[in-house]
């Protein structure tokens, strides 16, 4: 069986266009598929007109979210939801080409977990298109993903791969790392990406600030997540490093040079400097003890049910 999710946020011009292309294609495969439409909170008529589509097709689901929530929580939602083996994840402004899907679950069926969409020749905005080059750039370089685009929305999923991710905030820009972190088999296909004929894009200017944090973000998640102290601990040293060369600096000054240090402001820097240092080491203590305790926890709980399994 084959699950399409579309998560959909105010989107009311393209529904119709939308229906035409996506079941076109989806009959051609003679599989067993349904449609998961995920309203995000849309505003406009976007809801009313999927569920005008549900009645007259059993195949569509929809579920809708009171506010919208963002594009990572709608797709979790959708992936939790979806019954198929083979998981596609589609945008519903069209500018990712739907007619790519066949090839995509072709290749999907090679013994591949992931294949993700490539707009190759971007129809969108100078800013936008080198933006996202710029980001594309550095993430592959960074976590040495070899993924030229992060952030297509047409992507085909074995189901183990889709379920095991859980998103919110800005992580579904870095679902390739996420998988590849997990263990899971990528590639890329180039698409067919057209100019949006109707509604207004989602992402502005403001996508190039969240990018950042979200790429921090989640450098911390896939490198740090299981042994924080080691992030803390850097950090918390580079502090205490420089503290420390402002006070023995100052401490020649005075045993040396005789001269008065108490009311400089470099003292006081100094050592302010070397008690963030102190306590963000222990906060990397802290937080490694936390997930042991948590895992720990986990693996009494996982014997406890075998146990009981076994007897």
């Amino acid at each position: 069986m084959i699950s399409l999710i579309i998560p959909v946020l105010n989107e009311e011009e393209n529904i119709k266009n939308l229906h035409g292309e996506i079941f076109k294609i989806l009959d051609s495969l003679k599989e067993n598929y349904e449609v998961i439409y995920i309203d995000d909170g849309s505003t406009d008529n976007s809801l009313p007109l999927l569920k005008e589509e549900e009645l007259k097709n059993k195949k569509i689901r929809i579920f809708s979210f009171r506010r919208s929530r963002g594009k990572s929580e709608a797709l979790t939602l959708g992936f939790k939801k979806a019954k198929g083996d083979i998981i596609i994840t589609l945008d519903a402004d069209l500018q990712d080409d739907p007619k790519a899907i066949p090839q995509m679950i072709e290749i999907l069926k090679k013994g591949y977990d992931c294949v993700c969409g490539w707009r190759k020749d971007r129809k969108d905005k100078p800013l936008t298109i080198y933006s996202s080059k710029f980001f594309n750039w550095v993430s592959g370089k960074f976590w040495r993903v070899e993924v030229h685009d992060f952030n297509c929305g047409l992507k085909v999923y074995t189901k183990e791969a889709a379920k095991s991710l859980t998103l919110y905030g800005g992580m579904h820009r870095f679902i390739p790392l996420l998988l590849q972190n997990e263990g899971f088999k990528l590639t890329e296909l180039p698409i067919n990406h057209q100019k949006r004929k109707f509604g207004k894009s989602k992402y502005g200017v403001s996508k190039i600030f969240k990018d950042l944090p979200d790429m921090f973000t989640i450098l911390f998640l896939s490198t740090y997540s299981e042994r924080p102290s080691h992030f803390f601990s850097a950090v918390g040293g580079i502090f205490s490093l420089v503290g420390f060369i402002f006070l023995l600096y100052l401490s020649i000054m005075h045993w040396f040079y005789n001269q008065r240090i108490g009311t400089r402001p470099l003292w006081s820097v100094g050592v302010l400097f070397v008690l963030i240092g102190l306590q963000t080491i222990f906060t990397g203590f802290l937080a490694d003890l936390m997930i042991n305790i948590y895992h720990e926890r986990r693996e009494e709980k996982d014997f406890d049910n075998k146990i009981k399994y076994h007897n």
